[in-house]
């Protein structure tokens, strides 16, 4: 068994001094100040003297190593001791040359794929704790916020589509409505294009999937419910009545 130790630096490497002092402040501020997080890089050593890490390159792999503690891009920070690993230094070799393919430097992705998820991956591996939440937390806080806004205008582009769809099925049923009825009180014979009796029962089903997509926009109240009740005796008698009187032709047969 052996120690797996993370070495944990201040992204430091904007080329800017401007703009390195800042995110020194940040680091200070949020992780020093209030434990909350910061802007850091992050590698691991286990046997020997070299850490391992992740990062961006064109081809090839983006895992590579340096001396503890020496990486000259960043500006050191401190070290954690996260436990011991019961791999030998023979597994470990096979891991990191197994990871090496699988982490390829064009995938690196400054929120979702960074030197810290590597190191979170290899830290399970070995089976040790994986990195404590303040090094990673402002990473997977950015990539949440892009999640949840990719998620939010999904939504709303298909409630878009939906409302798109069903304006078109109102617009169809109340023209066909429209054309039947003109149709009947002039009292002319069925032409191509209007309405046949048979089309009478797709129009009311129509009709009704529509009221009933306007009605689940306005919860029906308890008020309501009474009305309904209190109006379904004159409107059984209105129906009794239509029943007795002799038919008469309409648009809807």
């Amino acid at each position: 068994m052996t120690e797996v130790v993370l070495h944990i630096y201040d992204v430091t490497n904007s080329g800017s001094e401007k703009t390195n002092n800042t995110i020194l402040q940040i680091n200070r501020f949020f992780k020093d100040g209030i434990g909350l997080g910061g802007i850091f890089h992050s590698a691991i050593q286990v046997y020997g003297d070299d850490e391992w890490s992740y990062g961006f390159c064109e081809q090839g792999t983006g895992v590579f190593s340096c001396p503890s503690s020496k990486n000259p891009m960043y500006t050191y920070r401190e070290k954690i001791v996260l436990g011991r690993t019961e791999c030998t230094i023979f597994m470990v070799n096979q891991i990191l040359r197994e990871l090496s393919r699988e982490w390829p430097g064009h995938s690196y992705d400054l929120l979702s794929k960074n030197c810290n998820h590597f190191c979170d991956v290899l830290c399970d591996v070995l089976g040790v704790p994986k990195l404590p939440g303040w090094v990673n937390r402002f990473a997977h806080a950015g990539d949440t916020a892009l999640e949840v806004a990719g998620n939010t205008a999904m939504r709303i582009k298909q409630a878009k589509t939906e409302l798109v769809s069903a304006s078109k099925v109102a617009y169809r049923f109340f023209s066909n409505v429209t054309s039947n009825v003109t149709n009947g009180s002039n009292g002319s014979q069925q032409r191509p294009g209007t309405l046949t009796n048979s089309d009478n029962g797709n129009l009311r089903l129509q009709g009704s999937w529509f009221k009933g997509l306007l009605n689940t926009a306005k919860p029906s109240s308890s008020t309501d419910i009474d009305n309904k009740d209190d109006d379904a005796i004159p409107n059984q008698q209105k129906k009794q009545s239509r029943d007795s009187a002799p038919l008469h032709h309409s648009a809807f047969g």
